[in-house]
């Protein structure tokens, strides 16, 4: 493991184990962390989700959609390397963090401006190259998010490091209502994309502002000489991986508006953000805290590989029957929520719905390897990603439209990725036994959950009803597949349980470190 090196007296030395009533705390700041971040999660894309259903339904049709497509693929990439990566020091490195975060906001705001001017520059050419000439303006406008969030990252780390998810939610609930708002209020006035880059532009406004609040006293300038080379060691490896991570889930975005136009490019978004809900909803309230946590463990290996089995049994447990009905009624499920215009999009919706679940254990694994120092692996991992995908991507979408390019993903990702990140949790001390027995029963149950809905929807067909009760019924046999592993999910050794009779006695007590999960 590389060693870590810190602003403020450089290569950090291992911390002393910690007391025993010290890892209690942190398993209670996970599980509280958690708990707000998936309400968060949960309520803004459902929030989210009914603010698509108005404008797909009534507002825009497939061309501005994919002109939004474009903006926000663009400005994802942007995201990822705005502050060079050394906002994620504010969240990992031990010690008052206070002492370098000046120096980590003037690098951020720096380097976020200097984006954002090359961009507002050369956005007429990269509309044009990505086959949206008319997402030139979009681009200017969406892309000041990028300014907005790298004064947001310190303040922002703070609350990520401090596992305040709560305070994040309120913070998170008035983006939401302020971006919905805008983007409606624009919409149906006639502003066809560029909506959505006004809406985003105000609701990260108020994400800087709430952060802010939360966080009193982190938007202070400074700079030291020293601390500002120890963050850019820190975080340039990251900002690539994380560049590239995203370059990979946006990649198809760019393809596909180069090669097939605006039109098929909207029916894909629409595709793609669908196969997101299970990754957005499980996956984002997860990483909300998985990387602080998985920080936290980093020093002690079996508590580590512990910690990362239970967190990706749960994100998979939850993720799978999502998945699959999505994928097994995306038909139905796509015309009944956006209306029979949106029907193309259906037919990539299952390939989709398999690369969000490669997704969800990809991102996982990502941060757990960030936290425990492999970030050349890392590096190497999404540079072979990137690479193998591009050409795939390229030749599949000329032979099989949007569904080509969705069978790609699932190709390239299942079955050249997935192996190589493996093989990176090998080496960092989680082995292949602990990720199979994560990933057996939800996988076992999904099978079983697939071959009911498929053969009951034959029997029962496509109406409202009969899909609830298709649903219902899967849902309920998944819950009997994964039952068995309700103990590991939960972190509970059968070993540990008091035994019934005269000889019941409480529970042993277990090493502080198994409390993180």
């Amino acid at each position: 493991m590389d060693s870590v090196r810190t602003p403020d007296s450089g290569t950090a030395e291992p911390s002393d184990t910690p007391a025993p009533a010290a890892a209690p705390s942190l398993g209670g700041k996970v599980r509280s962390a958690a708990r707000w971040s998936l309400i968060n999660t949960v309520v803004m894309r459902l929030g989210n989700f009914a603010t698509g259903i108005l404008l797909a339904r009534f507002a825009l049709g497939p061309a501005e959609w994919g002109v939004y497509g474009i903006a926000q693929t663009v400005l994802l990439v942007l995201l990822s390397a705005n502050e060079l990566g050394v906002g994620l020091a504010i969240v990992r490195w031990e010690g008052d963090a206070r002492r370098f975060a000046p120096t980590v906001l003037t690098l951020s705001v720096l380097s976020s401006g200097l984006l954002y001017v090359a961009l507002f520059a050369a956005a007429p050419t990269v509309a044009g190259l990505l086959g949206s000439p008319d997402a030139a303006g979009v681009l200017r406008v969406m892309c000041l998010c990028v300014v907005i969030d790298g004064v947001a990252q310190v303040p922002a780390g703070f609350l990520t490091r401090e596992f305040a998810q709560g305070k994040r939610m309120v913070v998170d609930a008035l983006n939401f209502v302020v971006s919905t708002s805008v983007t409606l209020l624009l919409a149906f006035e006639g502003w066809g994309a560029m909506s959505f880059a006004w809406g985003a532009v105000a609701g990260n406004v108020v994400t800087l502002i709430g952060c802010g609040l939360a966080a009193p006293g982190t938007l202070k300038f400074g700079w030291d000489p020293d601390q500002a080379r120890a963050l850019l060691r820190f975080g340039l490896p990251l900002a690539g991986a994380s560049m590239l991570a995203l370059a990979v889930v946006n990649v198809d975005t760019m393809v596909v508006g180069a090669t097939l136009g605006n039109v098929a490019l909207g029916f894909y978004v629409l595709a793609f953000n669908m196969s997101g809900w299970p990754v957005r909803i499980i996956s984002e309230a997860a990483r909300r805290v998985s990387f602080a946590g998985f920080s936290r463990l980093a020093e002690s290996p079996q508590a580590l590989a512990q910690g990362f089995s239970r967190a990706l049994g749960v994100v998979i447990t939850g993720t799978v029957p999502l998945c699959v009905l999505l994928a097994c009624l995306a038909e139905p499920a796509i015309v009944t929520i956006y209306g029979d215009r949106w029907g193309p999009a259906a037919a990539a919706l299952p390939w989709l719905m398999v690369l969000g679940l490669i997704r969800i254990g990809s991102e996982l694994a990502y941060d757990c390897l960030v936290a425990i120092g492999q970030r050349r692996s890392l590096f190497l991992v999404q540079v072979l990603w990137l690479a193998a995908l591009v050409p795939v991507l390229l030749v599949a979408s000329r032979l099989n439209g949007i569904v080509g390019v969705s069978q790609a993903h699932v190709l390239v990702a299942g079955g050249l990725v997935v192996p190589v990140f493996l093989v990176a949790l090998h080496r960092g001390g989680i082995g292949f036994g602990r990720v199979a027995r994560a990933c057996a029963w939800p996988f076992l149950g999904g099978a079983v959950m697939a071959a009911i809905v498929l053969g009951l929807q034959r029997l029962f067909g496509d109406g409202r009803l009969a899909l609830l009760a298709i649903s219902t019924i899967a849902l309920a046999g998944y819950t009997l597949c994964v039952l068995p592993s309700r103990d590991f999910l939960r972190g509970v050794d059968r070993s540990d349980r008091p035994h019934h009779g005269r000889h019941r006695s409480s529970a042993p007590v277990r090493p502080p470190q198994e409390d993180m999960r």
